[in-house]
């Protein structure tokens, strides 16, 4: 005698496979189960990890907080760093000059490439402790001494610089010089020019990635010392940079830092001056998550589908219980637990199928790629070299346990009107 109740037993007898119609429909309906098991954990897993490499290569470059004077440059940046440091829940504070500039390459052979790439200034004394930079350079060396520059590596590509080129960079104010002296010559205060300011001559010392593609694309590094001269800032920064022990209580922070310094510096966050990629991130990735799961909604009419047939064949048999005792109960049981089977079934190999999927994707990005010729995940457009991905213990048992639920309740009709066939009209025609 099976161990099993009986309504299991039957519900895994009926189900072993016939080459019947209604066997067909049930294999059908398990691979839906599975293909929207499947699909739901490889869209949810990719865009978590999306997120998740977002966030650390923004904050691999920037800071948790950026603090900066709202009506001018920061002159006594010295004495804030000092009552920045002090806070137990800073970890590190580095003084910043940034802007766009314009630059132009001196190659040794060939025309000059121009470009706009945003310039920042650094203190490699503080820097380490806010960024990631020092440690990802690939060519040269994290070396700013002297007239020295650091270039992205999409940008040093698109200028073809190599280590040991140099380039010229103007800056907002050389070219409003610039503007000047040739404004006072057309109006006739000087008859020519008998002075020119020259922009200022830069090395590429190295050049770095730091895995995200817009920071590469447009970005170019030197010293503190050199972006002050080329802003004419003389002693002067722009701002702090600010790192927290943990990038989760920048609001509280910010509070302290508005009452302790008043309402002269405007203090932006991490998830403010990245809020519109990180916000479409997650409405994209709730979007998804609902259009995907009418996969298993499909599915699911195919497991009512099959169910409904197999009253209709097993009429007789389902009238025979009844007559030997069976209550509505155990037969509206006998038919959930075949639709429960049937999740059981489709959710175990979808949710093996979408781990062996995330697992493999980037090996399947790559012989696509060999195939059709084609790159279907281009580093300039997702600022990913690699299709990132993280499995999440609680979006797992979200997509698994809802599908199980949908297969379940999909399996309520057909167990209710076999439930209701009284033995009397389902043997009337025996």
């Amino acid at each position: 005698m099976s161990r099993l109740p009986f309504e299991l037993f039957l519900a895994l007898r009926y189900l072993r496979p016939k080459r019947t119609f209604v066997s067909v429909i049930t294999l059908i309906s398990v691979m839906g189960v599975m293909l929207g098991v499947a699909v739901l954990i490889i869209v949810i897993s990719v865009m978590t990890g999306f997120d998740r490499q977002l966030r650390e290569k923004i904050l691999g470059f920037n800071a948790h907080m950026r603090v900066v004077h709202r009506e001018s440059t920061m002159t006594d940046w010295p004495a804030r760093v000092k009552s920045l440091q002090a806070n137990p829940e800073v970890k590190g504070v580095a003084p910043f000059v940034m802007g766009q500039v314009l630059v132009k390459t001196q190659p040794r052979e060939g025309n000059p490439m121009i470009g706009a790439p945003l310039l920042r200034g650094i203190d490699p004394k503080f820097e380490t402790n806010i960024t990631v930079l020092h440690t990802n350079v690939l060519l040269g060396e994290f070396h700013l001494d002297g007239r020295s520059v650091l270039a992205g590596s999409e940008f040093a590509r698109a200028m073809r610089l190599h280590v040991g080129d140099r380039l010229v960079i103007y800056s907002p104010r050389s070219i409003e010089e610039m503007e000047r002296i040739l404004d006072e010559v057309k109006k006739g205060k000087r008859k020519d020019i008998d002075e020119a300011y020259l922009p200022e001559e830069f090395t590429v010392r190295g050049i770095f990635d730091v895995g995200y593609y817009e920071y590469n694309a447009n970005v170019i590094v030197t010293s503190l010392e050199n972006a002050q001269d080329l802003y004419r800032l003389n002693d002067a920064v722009h701002g702090l940079f600010v790192m927290l022990h943990d990038p989760l209580k920048v609001e509280e922070v910010r509070a302290r830092l508005w009452y302790q310094w008043g309402a002269d510096h405007t203090i932006a966050t991490w998830t403010e001056d990245n809020s519109g990629i990180l916000d479409a991130l997650i409405v994209e990735k709730n979007v998804q998550f609902y259009l995907l799961f009418f996969i298993m909604i499909v599915a699911a009419f195919g497991i009512m589908n099959s169910l409904i047939t197999f009253v209709v064949q097993k009429t007789r048999e389902i009238g025979m219980l009844k007559a030997i005792g069976a209550s509505r109960g155990q037969v509206l049981r006998l038919f959930l637990s075949q639709s429960l089977v049937v999740g059981v079934i489709g959710v175990v190999t979808g949710f093996g199928l979408g781990l062996l999927a995330v697992h493999y994707r980037n090996e399947f990005l790559q012989l696509m790629r060999r195939w059709s010729g084609l790159d279907l995940f281009p580093s300039s457009i997702y600022s990913f070299s690699e299709l990132p991905a993280l499995i999440v213990a609680g979006d797992i048992a979200v997509i698994c346990g809802s599908a199980l639920v949908i297969c379940v309740l999909a399996g309520l009709a057909p167990a209710w009107i076999a439930g209701r066939l009284k033995p009397v009209e389902a043997l009337r025609h025996e």
